[in-house]
C-alpha cells in the first residue's frame, strides 16, 4: 500500500515541478482556465466540454512527456548532438500539433457560439 501512495506522491510532485518550471504548460493551464470561463458563458453542451477536457487532457500530457524527454536527453547527452536535437524537436513538436488540433476543436466550438452573439 505504500508503494501506491508513495507513486501519488511522486506522481503529484513531476505535475508541480513540470508547472512551476515550465512556462509553456502555465501557458496551456491559462488557455485551459479561459476555455472552461467561455464554456459557463455559452453553456455548451456535455460533449462540447467532453472534447475540450480531452484536448487539455492532450495537450498537457504532450507538454509533460516533451519536458520528460528534454530532461533525459540533457542528462545524458550534455553535448550537442544531432540526435538529441532530433529527440527533443520531435517531442516539441508533438506539444505543437496536439496544442493546433486542441485549437481547431475549440474554433468548432466557440466560433459559432460568439458569432450567435452578432
Amino acid at each position: 500500500m505504500k508503494k501506491r501512495i508513495n507513486s501519488f506522491k511522486y506522481a503529484g510532485r513531476g505535475i508541480r515541478e513540470v508547472i512551476l518550471g515550465e512556462i509553456n504548460m502555465r501557458i496551456h493551464i491559462f488557455l485551459a482556465f479561459m476555455v472552461v470561463v467561455c464554456g459557463l458563458i455559452f453553456n455548451i453542451s456535455v460533449f462540447e466540454w467532453l472534447v475540450c477536457v480531452l484536448c487539455f487532457a492532450v495537450v498537457m500530457t504532450a507538454e509533460m512527456l516533451n519536458t520528460a524527454i528534454e530532461t533525459v536527453v540533457d542528462l545524458v547527452s550534455p553535448d550537442k548532438h544531432e540526435l538529441a536535437r532530433k529527440a527533443k524537436d520531435v517531442a516539441a513538436g508533438a506539444v505543437l500539433l496536439s496544442a493546433f488540433f486542441a485549437a481547431i476543436a475549440g474554433l468548432l466550438i466557440f466560433i459559432p457560439k460568439f458569432l450567435a452573439l452578432l
